[in-house]
C-alpha cells in the first residue's frame, strides 16, 4: 500500500493548502509519483494539487460517499504511486454539523490509517504552541499526530522559543516556514481563485510553495513518517461497467474552461464506464456543442465572474436552449443552474429555465440530505442522495413546478428544477456514492 500523510491544522487559515501543495510538488520534483487528495467537497484545492503532481486531484468525502468508500476511493486514486498526500478540511476534528466526527479530517485519517502532520499558525504564540499541540494529539487516541509543521514563524528567536516549548511534547517538529508573500494564493468570495483562471501565476505559486517546503521542512523525516503507515486492506474502487449498447457510444458534453471548473474526477470515469464518450467544451469559447452530443453536463464554477463573456457567446446559448428543448438529458449543478437560467445579474443566459439569478451577500454552505422529488434523468422520485451547497447567489423562483430535491437542512424546503430532460439544482453531488446516477443519465442519451 502507498505511503501516506494527512496534512491537517487546528483551524482553517493555518496554511494547509500551502503546505500540502508544496509537499506534493517537492516530492514530485524528487521523482516520486505523488497521489493528491483533499478531504471534503472542495473543488478548488484539488486543481492546485493536480498542478503540483501531474495527477488528478481527488476528493475523499465521508458524508457524500459514505465512510465505506473512503479507503477504496483512496486506493483507486493512489494506485501505482509512491506517496499520497491528503490535505484536510477546516480544523482536524471539524466535520459535518451536528454529526460528530463524520466527514472530519480526523475520521478520514483513521479510515486510511494515516499519520497526521499538524500545520500550526505560530504567528501569535510561543510557549502556548505546546499546549495546543498536546491537546490535539491527545484528544482522540486513534488519531496519530506524527509531527508538526510550524507556519508563519517570524524570526530565528521565535523559532527557538517554539522548538523549546515543543521539545517535551513528544511530537517532533518536521518543518518551520517563515512568512512568505510569494507563496500566497489570491482568494475571492468562494475561496481560492481556481488554477484555470490564473494558470501562469498558479504555476509560479506552486513552484514557490515547493521551494519554501524544501527549504523549511525535513522531507526525509516526512517521507519516513509516511512510510510508517500500516497496510491498508482496501480494494480499489472502480466505476461499474455497463454492457455496451449496439451502435456508437453516446457523446456526453461536459462544460469546462475557466467558468466551469468544479468537477470530480470520478464523474467522467463513471460516465465512460456507463458507455459514454465524454467530450469537454468551453462555453466561453466554443460556439456549438460537440458534434453528436447526446447528453449535457454543466457543473459548478464561477459564471458570475464571466457573465458578460457567457452572454456574448449567443450561438452556444441558443444551442444549449435548443438541445434542452429536445428533451435530451441535461444535468446542471450550481453554476450550471445559473447558466441555464434566463439571466444572471441582468445579463442574459441560456433561458432554459424560467428563472433569474443574482449575486447575494449571503454565503450558502453546508452538507445536504436530498430526496428526489420528481423523476428525472438523474434519479427516480424518492431516491436519496447526499450533497453539498456552496454559493453566494440566489435564483428566483428557487424551485420549478417540478422540483429537483427535497432538503431537510438547514430547513425543510424543495429546490431545483426538473423540466423535460433537464435536472438543474444548487446541490453538488458525488456520483461515486451512487453510481447508478451516471448509468441512468447515459441510458437517457440518444
Amino acid at each position: 500500500m502507498v505511503a501516506r500523510l494527512v496534512i491537517a491544522a487546528p483551524s482553517s487559515g493555518a496554511g494547509k493548502t500551502t503546505v500540502a501543495t508544496g509537499l506534493m510538488a517537492a516530492f514530485a520534483g524528487r521523482g516520486l509519483a505523488v497521489s493528491p487528495h483533499k478531504v471534503g467537497p472542495d473543488y478548488i484545492d484539488p486543481g492546485y494539487h493536480a498542478l503540483a503532481t501531474g495527477r488528478p486531484g481527488r476528493n475523499l468525502d465521508a458524508f457524500m460517499c459514505g465512510t465505506g468508500l473512503v479507503a477504496p476511493l483512496f486506493a483507486h486514486g493512489s494506485r501505482g504511486c509512491d506517496l499520497a498526500v491528503v490535505e484536510g478540511v477546516m480544523g482536524l476534528y471539524d466535520g459535518a454539523a451536528d454529526q460528530g466526527e463524520l466527514a472530519s479530517t480526523a475520521q478520514v485519517a483513521k479510515l486510511l490509517k494515516a499519520p497526521v502532520v499538524l500545520v500550526v499558525d505560530a504567528s501569535s504564540q510561543s510557549r502556548s504552541v505546546a499546549a495546543l499541540v498536546h491537546g490535539f494529539a491527545s484528544w482522540d487516541p486513534e488519531v496519530r499526530i506524527g509531527g508538526v509543521i510550524l507556519n508563519k514563524v517570524a524570526t530565528d528567536r521565535h523559532e527557538h522559543l517554539l522548538r523549546e516549548a515543543l521539545g517535551e511534547s513528544g511530537v517532533p517538529v518536521l518543518g518551520v516556514l517563515r512568512r512568505a508573500p510569494a507563496v500566497a494564493t489570491p482568494s475571492r468570495h468562494l475561496g481560492l481563485i481556481p488554477v484555470a483562471e490564473r494558470q501562469a501565476q498558479a504555476v509560479e505559486a506552486v513552484a514557490a510553495q515547493a521551494e519554501q517546503v524544501r527549504a523549511g521542512c525535513d522531507l526525509e523525516a516526512l517521507l519516513a513518517l509516511a512510510r510508517s503507515a500500516p497496510p491498508l486492506n482496501a480494494e480499489a474502487w472502480a466505476p461499474p461497467v455497463v454492457a455496451p449498447r449496439a451502435g456508437r457510444r453516446p457523446v456526453v458534453a461536459v462544460a469546462g474552461g475557466a467558468a466551469f471548473t468544479f468537477s470530480y474526477a470520478e464523474h467522467a470515469e463513471l460516465l465512460t464506464a456507463a458507455g459514454a464518450e465524454v467530450v469537454t467544451f468551453d462555453p466561453l469559447r466554443d460556439e456549438a456543442l460537440p458534434e453528436g452530443t447526446g447528453g449535457l453536463v454543466v457543473g459548478g464554477g464561477f459564471p458570475e465572474m464571466y457573465a458578460a463573456e457567457l452572454a456574448a457567446n449567443e450561438p452556444l446559448r441558443k444551442a444549449v436552449a435548443a438541445f434542452a428543448a429536445t428533451g435530451a438529458p441535461v444535468a446542471a449543478e450550481c453554476a450550471g443552474l445559473l447558466y441555464l437560467a434566463r439571466s444572471l445579474d441582468g445579463t442574459p443566459m441560456c433561458g432554459v429555465l424560467d428563472a433569474d439569478a443574482r449575486m447575494s451577500t449571503r454565503l450558502t454552505l453546508g452538507y445536504r440530505d436530498a430526496v428526489a422529488v420528481s423523476d428525472s434523468v438523474l434519479a427516480p422520485a424518492g431516491a436519496r442522495l447526499r450533497g453539498h451547497e456552496f454559493h453566494r447567489t440566489v435564483i428566483e423562483p428557487g424551485a420549478g413546478a417540478l422540483a429537483a430535491w427535497g432538503l431537510r437542512q438547514p430547513e425543510t424546503r424543495v429546490e431545483g428544477f426538473v423540466q423535460g430532460g433537464v435536472h438543474a439544482s444548487y446541490v453538488h453531488t458525488h456520483w461515486a456514492g451512487t453510481p447508478e446516477v451516471a448509468a441512468r443519465f447515459v441510458g437517457r442519451c440518444g
